[in-house]
């Protein structure tokens, strides 16, 4: 279906979860992934399974919330990989408080991580993709970020919220050097993040209400997009924020 031989893909937040799923399936159809998680643990998980399959990958541990560190992890992987064709801008933190509990250290980290650290790894892929003449930019959102918000994670809406908007202006000024942008916006996905859904039977039925195919998503779900976005089928693609959420019922 998708083919990326030859092409270098950087996806952060890649030792779980989404992050780690699109890092396999990006390796599966014959990329070079080079894995960023400021977590060293998880990436060798993700580099072992990549590796294990018959994949490239290597590991890059940086924390992406800091200007320096995202520059030194790119010339890094220029250094290894020679080029960066695809990012995936995936790393993120969802503190669970309410507005009037929240204290500053969640608030800063959930937009320096969800946001600054996105635009960072952004402008400095960017800038080399412009010398090769081109890339494409994938930024996973939230349907958090959305016109229906989430209970309890004010920092991580307005972070969300934020990296659409840096979606759509990025798509706008960045066309010029064929560089693609887009967003996707995962509704509730099946990872470690989530997992005390299935906990909750009334949290989980509460959420099932409101989904038109019934049912939680999987991490495949959003993967499938992934690559489409990055694919030449999508070449036409730019500045979109697209839902995949089972069709959730916006309030």
């Amino acid at each position: 279906m998708f083919d990326f031989r030859n092409q270098v893909v950087l996806v952060t937040g890649a030792g779980r979860g989404i992050g780690k799923a699109i890092a396999e399936a990006f390796a599966l159809y014959g990329a070079r992934v080079a894995a960023n998680d400021i977590t060293p643990v998880n990436l060798d998980e993700t580099v072992r399974r990549i590796t294990e399959n018959g994949g490239q990958c290597r590991d890059y541990v940086y924390d992406i919330a800091k200007k320096m560190p995202v520059q030194a992890m790119l010339e890094q992987v220029r250094d290894d990989y020679e080029k960066i064709d695809i990012l995936i801008n995936n790393a993120g933190v969802e503190p669970h408080a309410s507005i009037l509990e929240m204290d500053e250290w969640d608030w800063r980290r959930t937009l320096d991580v969800n946001l600054s650290g996105a635009f960072f790894t952004l402008q400095s892929a960017a800038r080399l993709m412009r010398e090769q003449g081109g890339g494409v930019i994938v930024n996973i959102a939230s349907i958090a970020g959305r016109a229906h918000g989430l209970k309890n994670r004010a920092a991580y809406v307005a972070s969300k919220m934020g990296l659409i908007g840096l979606t759509r202006e990025a798509a706008r000024e960045l066309a010029a050097y064929n560089i693609r942008v887009n967003a996707v916006c995962p509704g509730v996905i099946e990872t470690e993040m989530t997992a005390v859904l299935r906990q909750d039977d009334a949290m989980l039925a509460k959420w099932l209400e409101d989904i038109p195919l019934g049912r939680l998503g999987g991490v495949q779900d959003v993967v499938g997009l992934v690559m489409f976005l990055c694919s030449d089928q999508a070449a036409y693609l730019t500045g979109q924020a697209i839902n995949v959420d089972g069709g959730k019922v916006m309030s």
